[in-house]
């Protein structure tokens, strides 16, 4: 069975589970705290030198990029196709897709954010500010690209989930938890609505994994609620 290293609320763990359970590919998962800085102990860094997750283990082969791992997870199982199959299409869905992965979200992950308060002396409210001024325009970005191709339905692409939403999905769960309104964007926020009526993603939901209730507990003590913080 693969093994996926993975974080409740990284959205970028969070893009692989839903290709995973897209695919209907059973994995087992192994919670790597980011808080903690699990993720740079010398044990998990000969899993993943970047000290990040997610990271994919299919025997003898890992891979610790979430973009290559849903590519090789569309290739290495059948079933639902996670890029489309007409070239233009599969184009602009991965065009959507890499704005968020390669643009977006490398601004405002974990170790920037802890970069500008350790490093440049950033205080919460600098973080919010710089967050929302790259998401914000990312995400303007995405919702035109969307509109202007034309051919947005249930998903960005026609009535069936891809590469593009795999990655939208995970990035407005980031946004609503930093406070930002995802109706600002109401073809992605369309989307976030399907696809949550969906099993795939229902069950890659950072809710809804193993390592949540401990998480959090992490964060605000036993008993705590599940809240929209800035984490992962």
């Amino acid at each position: 069975m693969m093994k996926l290293y993975s974080y409740f609320r990284s959205s970028t763990s969070y893009r692989v589970r839903i290709a995973l359970h897209l695919k209907g590919v059973k994995f087992e998962t192994l919670a790597i705290n980011l808080l903690k800085s699990e993720q740079r102990s010398p044990e998990y860094l000969t899993v993943n030198p970047l000290g990040g997750v997610p990271a994919l283990v299919d025997g003898d082969f890992t891979l610790c990029q979430s973009m290559a791992i849903i590519d090789y997870i569309d290739r290495r199982f059948e079933g639902a196709a996670l890029f489309p199959k007409d070239e233009k299409d599969r184009a602009i869905s991965h065009q959507i897709a890499c704005s968020i992965a390669e643009d977006i979200h490398p601004l405002i992950n974990l170790k920037v954010q802890k970069y500008l308060a350790e490093e440049l002396g950033a205080d919460d409210e600098a973080k919010k500010k710089w967050y929302a001024r790259w998401s914000r325009e990312g995400m303007a970005a995405v919702e035109k690209m969307i509109a202007t191709y034309g051919k947005a339905g249930d998903f960005a692409l026609g009535d069936a989930p891809s590469i593009a939403d795999i990655c939208i999905v995970p990035h407005l769960y980031s946004m609503r938890r930093m406070g930002e309104n995802v109706d600002d964007y109401p073809l992605c926020a369309r989307i976030e609505r399907n696809a949550m009526g969906m099993d795939a993603f229902l069950n890659a939901a950072p809710e809804t994994q193993p390592d949540a209730i401990e998480g959090l507990e992490a964060i605000h003590g036993p008993n705590a609620p599940f809240m929209h913080e800035d984490a992962a």
